[in-house]
Order: structure tokens, then sequence, then C-alpha cells
């Protein structure tokens, strides 16, 4: 992406923002209705396209705004089909993104920063340092590219049928353009995405996840990865602000919510030798017990200048039968994408960008009146 800092790229806008929009132009709202359509559902890239826009409007909205994607510096296709793209955003840093088929689901994996913050020792992208968060736009222009890679633009097509804010960093710590994003990704004049299918992934951002819950209806993830919080502080650091307890507390508020029966997806990474043995099955167990959820284990994925190591297939089924034995609904994710690198953040170290890995996040505090009381995010 090229900078242009005074033109608005629409993509970024949310439906109610795109209304504020044009009514400030003297338009009527309707109009917004008009462009997201031409946007996320035709794929356009200029005003020219929109045909049942006079040519006025459109001229007026190519001094005022912009469409605008960014510039793709990798696209590889691993043996199994999982498709791995890095891409180049503002400023020149680069970001990845991930499509994983599977039957009929083809599931894209989108970032929501420019690496991560929160230094959970296992990831390989939490060893890159933060550099920024990624905008609105930046963040849809993600679906947009891999709908765009399959043929003609169609999101009708379910080219891509699942969208899981699990790429590189924490997308809680970019609350708002993360929120916008989803919310494109739902609407009916956009993606058209049910809420079951857009599922965002959070290591415990308590208040903002108190947040999300007045505002959204998105599916969640959490990044758990241990049964206690002695371990979970070493594995997971922002554990030592919002402890196991004031998680799973968080999430069933959450849940509380909604008005269906949908359970919180449980992200577990398998360590050999660190939070796979018996023990720490059972003691999970107990942990999760306290919510509605389902379990998905990852063996761990190496990569460079990591000590963990993965674990045994023998470790790993025994950890997942004595989760079955306790009635916890529980899948292993297999590698996908090995031979393209595509666990994140391994294949955007390969490619030249200008992040500032050494460069670490000192979050913006915020003060969010949750339950009468003032949190800092």
């Amino acid at each position: 992406m090229s900078e242009s800092p005074t033109k608005i790229n629409l993509l970024g806008l949310s439906p109610t923002k795109l209304e504020d929009f044009f009514e400030q132009m003297g338009e009527k709202r309707f109009r917004a209705t008009q462009v997201l359509k031409w946007l996320h559902q035709q794929g356009a890239s200029s005003f020219d396209e929109m045909t049942n826009i006079s040519k006025a409007l459109r001229a007026r909205l190519a001094e005022m705004a912009e469409i605008r994607e960014p510039e793709i510096l990798l696209d590889k296709v691993s043996k199994d089909g999982t498709r791995k793209w890095v891409i180049r955003m503002d400023g020149g840093s680069a970001i990845e993104m991930v499509l994983i088929p599977d039957g009929d689901r083809r599931t894209l994996c989108v970032s929501s920063q420019v690496g991560c913050s929160l230094d959970c020792s296992f990831c390989s992208t939490g060893k890159q340092g933060f550099n920024r968060n990624l905008s609105t736009a930046e963040i849809i222009a993600q679906l947009r590219v891999a709908i765009r890679a399959y043929g003609p633009f169609d999101p009708s097509e379910r080219r891509v049928s699942n969208v899981v804010l699990m790429g590189m960093g924490e997308p809680l710590m970019n609350f708002d353009n993360v929120v916008d994003a989803t919310q494109l990704m739902m609407d009916d004049n956009a993606y058209g995405l049910s809420k079951r299918r857009v599922t965002l992934s959070t290591a415990g951002v308590v208040p903002a996840l108190d947040r999300l819950r007045e505002v959204s209806d998105v599916s969640l993830a959490i990044s758990l990865h241990a049964p206690n919080n002695a371990l979970r502080n070493e594995l997971v650091p922002i554990n030592k602000r919002y402890p196991i307890e004031e998680l799973i507390a968080a999430c069933n508020r959450y849940l509380e919510g909604l008005n269906d029966k949908r359970v919180i997806t449980v992200e577990y990474t398998l360590i050999e030798g660190v939070n796979d043995q018996p023990e720490h099955a059972r003691e999970l167990v107990k942990v999760l017990r306290q919510v509605p959820c389902k379990l998905n284990l990852i063996p761990f994925n190496p990569f460079p200048n990591s000590d963990y190591r993965r674990p045994s297939e023998g470790a790993i089924q025994r950890f997942k039968d004595i989760m079955l034995k306790a009635s916890i609904i529980t899948t292993v994710r297999r590698t996908r994408g090995d031979d393209v690198d595509a666990a994140c953040g391994q294949l955007v170290g390969q490619v030249e960008d200008r992040t500032r890995r050494s460069q670490k996040y000192i979050p913006v505090v915020q003060e969010e009146p949750v339950h009468g009381k003032s949190q800092r995010l």
C-alpha cells in the first residue's frame, strides 16, 4: 500500500461509518448500501465500475476517497492445498494470512497487527516484536485478496467460508478496527458470513472481552495453552494481569450475552514436557468444566531458535483420550502447509520487510467501565 493520507480508503468504513460518510457529503444514506455491495460483493477496485451511481457522484468520490489494497509480496500453495500470502502494508512492513481448505470448508486466517506485543513464549510472531495495529481496511483487504485469488470476485461462491482472526497479533489490542472489520464480514450487504463463521481468537484481554460483548456477537476462541496460572504465566505472560479464573468468568459473561447455544473454542498448544502430561490434562478438565467449550489441541510447530519440541503421537493421543473420557469435545489440529511455513510468523521472516522487530508495544491505557469499575486496557 502506498501512502495516501488525504483520501479515505472506503474499504475501512463499516456500514454505519459509510452511511455517515455519505451523509456528510450531503448524499442519501442509501448510497452506503450501493457502495458496500460494489466494494465487498462485486470487488470493485475503482469508482468507474459503480454504474448505478451517477458520474458526478463517482467524480466526487474519486476526489475524496480511494479503494486501496495491499501489495502481494509472496503467494505460496502447499502440496495439501493450504495457501499462504505475505502482503505489504503501509510503511513497508509485512503481514501474513493463510487459507486452509478442508472439504467444502475454506478457512482464512487473517492478521490484525504487524507483529505482536504479547510475547507468548511458543509463538514465532511474538518474537518479532510489535510494529503497529492494522487498519480496518488492511484487515478486510486480506479477505478481498483471498476471494480474488480463486477467480472473478464473488463472495457468494464461498471461496472463503470461515474467517478466523488467529493470525499475527492480538485482535483485542486493536479493538475498534477489528470490530469494524468483523461487522463488514458479517453484513448481508458485504460478505454475509454467519456469526458462527467469524471467530476472534484472544489470549485473554479481559476488559476488552467485556467490551466486545456489548458491540459484537462473533464466535470466540481463547488461547489458553496451560491448565494453571503458574505455567500460563510463563507461556502467556498476559496471564499475570488477567489470570485463568478471570478469563473463564469473562468467557461465561460473553456467552450469556448471546441468544444461541454457541460455545467457546479453547486452543491449547501441546509442548513436549511442558504442558502435555496426563496431570496437565486432568487439571485442564477441571478448568474447562467451568465454561461451555470445545477443545482444540495444537501440537507445537517448531520454529528457529525455539527450545520447545512437538510431543510424540502417543503423548498427543493420551492427552486427547483423557479429555474425551471427561466428555469434553476435543479435536487435534493437524499440521497443514508445513512445506510453505504456514505456521503464523514463519514465512514473513523470510521476506524482506522493515518491521522494527525489537520494538515492544506499550499498550495505550484506556479507562473503560466494566461492571461499575474502571479497567485499564
